[in-house]
């Protein structure tokens, strides 16, 4: 197996910025427990700032993103080894509005990829679906009677609108 070349100049603007951020890092030392016993599984899109809505800074809470906000096999580990190994006590699942996993089904996702790239992403569970809530519904049911976090984690449903900024708690 070949080890991949580094794009040259594909992410320098990135590691320029990054050392700026170096310059002035200040948050250093942390143990990687979460301060704030608190955990947020949301969405991918660019327009959230999770830490921020909710008056919270870096080493609070633990974040994991996936499309939709959705509870998959990768977050529900996260969220499982957040409570047994990193000090979390409360779990948000935060979707949001204008979302794009909540405008169709995966086959219409599916057909919007291939019609932008000519990819077929059908391999793929996307988990996408219009019906909002009654994927918040089960992916907070899943979390509160899961064997690992049934009683030892307090879980809640939230909907996060991305014009106003406003996060409303639904379960």
């Amino acid at each position: 197996m070949s080890t991949p070349t580094p794009a040259a100049d594909g992410f320098a603007d990135l590691l320029a910025h990054n050392a700026a951020y170096q310059a002035g890092f200040t948050d250093g030392g942390f143990d990687g427990i979460a301060r704030a016993g608190v955990a947020m599984v949301t969405c991918m899109d660019s327009r959230i700032e999770p830490l921020g809505m909710i008056g919270l800074r870096i080493g609070d809470a633990k974040i994991l993103r996936t499309p939709g906000g959705r509870i998959t096999p990768d977050a529900l580990v996260g969220c499982v080894l957040g409570v047994h190994l990193l000090g979390v006590e409360r779990i948000l699942v935060v979707p949001h509005t204008r979302c794009a996993m909540a405008s169709g089904e995966d086959a219409d996702i599916v057909d919007r990829a291939r019609a932008a790239t000519g990819e077929d992403l059908s391999d793929l569970s996307i988990g996408a679906s219009p019906d909002q809530h009654a994927r918040l519904v089960e992916d907070v049911a899943l979390l509160r009677e899961h064997p690992h976090l049934a009683g030892r984690v307090q879980v809640g449903g939230f909907l996060y609108d991305v014009d106003s900024g406003a996060l409303t708690q639904v379960l």
